[in-house]
């Protein structure tokens, strides 16, 4: 086994923690918040979940996984040696950005790092030839739908609850929501395990052809079971880590909640991303599920929603892609001219 296929084999692993753990909150924010779930419950249910959101979902549609491994090339100039070292830079970038915004308690997207530090890596190897623009089309498409659908779903799914619960007993209705929420927050741990998990096992086969391990077939990869069960079950491992620092943020400082309104929007962003799954386009689960909660707010009245948050959270998503890319570019040219 060569030295650059361990490196990028724990970078990518490395990568696929860190989204488990800072990514995890957002999956079961809303279901904490509004006591539906007790923290060290929902985060279980948010492990087991997302293991098999990543492992079932790529075994039967992996059309996620073939967008990220097309986006950029990473074979200019024909040197495998600078290929793996530009793809080990693009992840070790992924890894520093991320856990800086976890640090400081910012749910940046880690899909967006991704995809930004590909392309800066990429690009660092072989300019702006190195990026498929086809692809990355889907990128902004994903970017537009999780905004749209997501603050739109969430805001017109709260607005029916609203008339159609006008006349039942509060009582009669928590505990529909009570269940509802329970269930929906379960079904967003499994698509944020559908998403991520497969944008990572993209990249991690693009790991593996780099090193000769792999070959490509049509558009994209056949991902052994090996692959899935190994990514699925470290994603799996780094929720367990998952915290209630981005949940706060997320959950509670953003909007208040109620049951009804954390069912609207983990609803809304469960459907928003099961359509992009299943068509392939990457989105940003924390951007899906984040405006979905914006539109729930809103659609009580715009002062619900705390705007110097969502300014914050705006700026860090729209931070991420020259961030990231950035500074996978410098580290791609230095570890090139190093090694």
């Amino acid at each position: 086994m060569s030295i650059a296929l361990v490196v990028t084999v724990v970078l990518v692993m490395g990568v696929i923690f860190v989204n488990g753990w800072t990514d995890a909150p957002n999956a079961i924010a809303t279901a904490v918040s509004t006591r539906v779930l007790k923290p060290n419950v929902a985060i279980w249910i948010a492990v087991a979940m997302n293991f098999l959101g990543a492992l079932v979902m790529t075994y039967f549609n992996s059309q996620v996984a073939e967008t990220i491994s097309n986006i950029v090339s990473f074979e200019g100039g024909g040197n495998i040696q600078a290929s793996q070292v530009a793809l080990a830079a693009s992840l070790f970038s992924i890894v520093v950005w991320s856990v800086a915004a976890w640090y400081f308690g910012i749910p940046t997207s880690e899909s967006h790092a991704l995809i930004a530090g590909l392309t800066g890596s990429a690009m660092a190897l072989g300019g702006i030839g190195a990026v498929n623009g086809q692809e990355w089309i889907k990128v902004l498409i994903g970017l537009v739908v999780s905004t749209v659908f997501g603050f739109g779903g969430g805001y017109l799914i709260t607005k029916l609850i609203v008339l159609i619960f006008t006349n039942v007993r509060r009582r009669t209705a928590n505990k529909f929501f009570t269940i509802g929420q329970a269930t929906a927050a379960a079904a967003n741990a499994f698509l944020h395990g559908a998403q991520d998990g497969q944008k990572f096992m993209g990249v991690f086969m693009l790991g593996l052809f780099y090193n000769g391990l792999a070959e490509k077939s049509g558009n994209g990869f056949v991902i052994p079971i090996w692959v899935m069960a190994f990514c699925s079950l470290t994603m799996g491992f780094g929720t367990s880590v998952g915290g209630m620092k981005i949940i706060k943020s997320v959950g509670m400082d953003m909007v208040k909640l109620e049951r009804y309104q954390g069912f609207s929007a983990d609803l809304s962003a469960a459907i928003c991303l099961f359509a992009a799954s299943v068509f392939g386009i990457p989105v940003s689960t924390t951007h899906t599920k984040t405006t979905a909660i914006m539109g729930v707010g809103a659609s009580r009245r715009l002062s619900s929603v705390d705007w110097r948050i969502v300014k914050e959270m705006v700026f860090a998503w729209v931070m991420t892609f020259p961030g990231c890319g950035l500074i996978a570019f410098v580290m791609a040219k230095l570890f090139i001219a190093i090694f």
